[in-house]
């Protein structure tokens, strides 16, 4: 058996450990501290230097390791949650231990993404010492990806410059994209920014002055149609309507105009989230802020701008009516991805070598206690034979294109797209667990992703996979060279440098957890 299986084979039981501690963390956007933090000393601990914090995120790394002169691969973990998915590593639902459904979870699952990737690195970092390879492997930690956060900001930083190859792993989320390797149809570009309104001078609201409910003893023998009220802001004056009535008509202008928006050819998208709003003192004041935010998924930039061009009016409108200023804070810009072909057949090969991944009887039967309670009867349980076929990657590409228009040059949307303005990259899926038949509902996918013994499988596949295409691009000059002529032909064709002109959004209202008397708490 070769260095890098042998070393997966090994440390089996390790990589499904550590994967169970991330999905336990759950954690989600920007404020995956205990997850970051693990990684980091799990790096460290194998002879890694790491940067932590890079590109000015906190729960952001950088890792290097360096067997001599020779070319630098780059692998990844991604390790945010989504809100309101937790889900225990359980057969039927219920949340992790102390909390509500309400906090974070895996869904896709990043904890087996990053685990995967980071067994992978290792793997291949033991066949470079068994066999004497000379090569850099460069590892990052990109927290936020459900809102496309740390990959524009690290391409911008320079923290993909220099790379010979990057290998990006997903577990499975859409047909056909079940073990293989996207060929030409990459996914999209993605803007993401957040709204804020602020009423931050309500007595401005009606031209300078407000205006009581009747003239004070006073006013009424001075002549003065518009007095001052003895109580500044008392019970009985008129006010702004506030920074929440702002970002209601935003939500409700927005979702009113979508629909003739451009990116809704083609199956994109602009979906909205209330990230913040009231925030008042008293019954009779203004909310002082309120944040909104945007994901605008589309094919090019241009889409992106414009749609973000259309959110701007409403934003500038919604404010006007309602006394408040308003801001715009960028979350993302994030550029479409490049197909690479060669560097994608080294992959599809090594995907080929490893084989796809098996689910034992065991597997199958948790996945079948699954379907059980999430139907509340019994039902015969059909074990999903796609999940251990290989896919030959054109052969999905042309199942994923019947869908989609001649003209249209991308589809979804992740912020891998990022590296492939730098190296060229692959794009890895690995099957995930899921159950046949349906619909189902969230909290099936999101236990199998935590039960060791359905997702194990993804990840030691993933493994065996990635370790073998990175071994092969440090030996073999003639692939590394043939990705490396593609890679400047299509970025020459059409360059698109980094967009990300902004700090990372690391400030902003986020869900996360706190420690508090009462406990660790989500909020």
């Amino acid at each position: 058996m070769s260095a890098h299986w042998a070393w997966i084979d090994a440390h089996r039981a390790d990589l499904s450990d550590w994967c169970a501690t991330i999905f336990e963390y759950g954690e989600t956007a920007w404020r995956e501290y205990r997850s970051a933090a693990w990684y980091v000393d799990r790096l460290r601990r194998e002879g890694f230097d790491v940067e932590e914090g890079s590109g000015g995120m906190p729960t952001a790394f950088c890792a290097h390791w360096s067997n001599g002169p020779g070319p630098t691969i780059l692998m990844y973990a991604e390790y945010d949650g989504i809100p309101g998915q937790c889900q225990a590593a359980s057969t039927r639902e219920e949340p992790r231990t102390g909390l509500t459904t309400r906090a974070g979870g895996h869904t896709d699952p990043h904890s087996a993404l990053g685990i995967g990737a980071l067994g992978a690195l290792l793997a291949t970092k033991a066949a470079m010492q068994h066999h004497g390879i000379p090569g850099t492997l460069r590892f990052t930690g990109e927290p936020a990806e459900k809102v496309r956060g740390s990959k524009p900001i690290h391409a911008a930083a320079g923290y993909y410059d220099g790379l010979d190859a990057a290998l990006s792993f997903h577990p499975y989320y859409m047909d056909p994209l079940c073990n293989t390797v996207r060929w030409d149809t990459h996914c999209g570009a993605a803007f993401s920014m957040v709204y804020r309104f602020r009423c931050d001078a309500p007595h401005l609201w009606q031209g300078g002055r407000l205006t009581s409910s009747r003239p004070t003893s006073s006013a009424r023998r001075s002549g003065d149609p518009h007095p001052t009220p003895p109580i500044p802001q008392a019970h009985s004056d008129v006010r702004a309507p506030g920074a929440q009535d702002a970002l209601v008509q935003m939500y409700q202008s927005a979702r009113l105009t979508r629909d003739a928006m451009l990116p809704h050819r083609g199956g994109w998208s602009i979906s909205e989230a209330i990230l913040a709003a009231g925030q008042a003192t008293a019954d009779n004041l203004p909310e002082t802020r309120a944040d909104l935010q945007y994901m605008i998924r589309t094919s090019t930039v241009e889409e992106a701008e414009t749609v973000t061009a259309r959110l701007d009016t409403l934003a500038e409108a919604a404010a006007a009516s309602t006394g408040c200023s308003w801001e715009k804070i960028w979350v993302s810009k994030s550029r479409p991805g490049l197909a690479n072909h060669a560097i994608a057949q080294v992959t599809w090969d090594a995907l080929q070598a490893a084989g796809p991944p098996r689910w034992s009887e065991a597997a199958h039967r948790l996945m079948a206690e699954v379907q059980a309670n999430a139907t509340g009867e019994a039902t015969t349980y059909a074990p999903n034979t796609a999940l251990e076929t290989l896919t030959d990657p054109q052969e999905a590409e042309a199942i994923l294109r019947r869908d989609l228009p001649p003209s249209q040059s991308n589809s979804t949307s992740d912020d891998y797209t990022e590296m492939t303005w730098h190296a060229p990259t692959a794009r890895l899926y690995i099957a995930r667990p899921t159950l046949t038949g349906g619909p189902y509902p969230p909290w099936t996918m999101n236990a199998l992703g935590g039960l060791p013994a359905c997702i194990d499988p993804t990840i030691l596949t993933a493994a065996r996979t990635l370790s073998q295409a990175a071994l092969r691009l440090l030996q073999d000059d003639e692939a590394r060279g043939a990705a490396s002529d593609e890679f400047h032909r299509r970025t020459s064709e059409n360059p698109i440098p980094p967009l990300c002109d902004y700090a990372p959004p690391i400030d902003l209202d986020w869900p996360e957890y706190a420690d508090t008397p009462r406990g660790r708490i989500w909020t």
